[in-house]
């Protein structure tokens, strides 16, 4: 009797601002375990050891070949050094090598929203089709492409940078440093602005009886919340959001001509809330509409583990 295969497993890392998440990944995309500590955002040095720690934790009890880590930065073309992230301290720091050097495992350190597509382009909902655009709505827009079945990353790492896609010329100032971004008008702290607006304007009294009487307390989860219930302040800042979202996948489709946009982030949780205004805005804006094949608009469906699933698969094919 022939000895069973063994199974591949890799440690998939997801770190962002607020907590860093690591998990044993097979080969089919199933966590065995994962494990979670508080981000400690304004250390590099930190970081990096909070990410050795948890690897090493996992390492103890599973067969781990190898490390990916799916970083909230500006990755380089090697993989390795993360050049710059709005919400973490991290300015041109080498990530890769001092995990390697730590756990004796070899590493690949990539983009989050880059590793979050590419777990729905493998394991997730964008499985079925050779070329996908993942568009994250969180705090802010992010994104993913997948052409071709490879992961785009473009000349020096940086590509898809969905969120600073410039939508409005003199438009308001984004975190980047510029005006106009799409991340001003489509991002979950877009929707609570439109829900303040509106409040502070006379026009929401439920959210802000929700929200105790306190227009600064309106919260992307109260909104949401307010909306599935049929609010309409809520239904509206869900539409507005959906509107500019919407402009803004049918220009990078008349570009990029994917067979498929998946929907992720938390926002996204909303469901046909947000994806029924996305789909209108993209028809209505789709060069060449009626005349041409139509990528399909779906919700992600690996939730807040697609980075950590996809980050666990480059790994296992560096």
């Amino acid at each position: 009797m022939s000895e069973p295969t063994p199974t591949s497993l890799t440690c998939g890392v997801d770190v962002g601002g607020t907590k860093i998440l690591a998990g044993v990944v097979d080969e089919k995309g199933a966590i065995l375990e994962q494990v979670r500590v508080t981000s400690p955002a304004a250390d590099a040095s930190a970081i990096t050891s909070a990410i050795v720690d948890l690897v090493r934790e996992l390492d103890e009890r599973h067969d781990i070949e190898a490390v990916g880590v799916g970083a909230a930065g500006y990755v380089d073309s090697s993989r390795s050094t993360v050049m710059f992230a709005p919400n973490i301290a991290w300015r041109d720091v080498d990530l890769r090598s001092p995990i390697e050097q730590a756990t004796g495992l070899p590493a690949v350190i990539e983009n989050d929203a880059n590793a979050a597509a590419w777990g729905e382009f493998v394991h997730g909902a964008a499985g079925e089709v050779d070329s996908a655009l993942m568009v994250t709505v969180g705090t802010g827009v992010g994104g993913g492409i997948v052409l071709d079945g490879a992961l785009q990353r473009g000349a020096f790492g940086v590509a898809a940078e969905i969120g600073h896609l410039r939508v409005v010329p003199g438009g308001l100032l984004c975190g980047c440093g510029n005006h106009g971004c799409l991340e001003s008008y489509a991002s979950g702290s877009a929707l609570v602005r439109y829900a303040r607006e509106a409040a502070s304007a006379g026009q929401a009294p439920g959210l802000v009886e929700r929200a105790g009487g306190s227009v600064e307390d309106i919260t992307g989860p109260l909104v949401t919340e307010a909306a599935r219930a049929g609010d309409a302040a809520g239904v509206a800042a869900f539409a507005e959001l959906g509107h500019w979202l919407g402009e803004g996948i049918a220009s990078l489709v008349a570009v990029l001509d994917p067979a498929m946009i998946v929907l992720g982030g938390g926002v996204s949780e909303a469901g046909d809330l947000l994806l029924d205004p996305v789909r209108a805005a993209f028809r209505a804006q789709l060069t060449g509409r009626g005349h041409r094949p139509e990528a399909e608009l779906r919700l992600a469906t690996l939730g807040n583990q697609a980075g950590l699933i996809g980050a666990a698969d480059l790994a296992r094919h560096r």
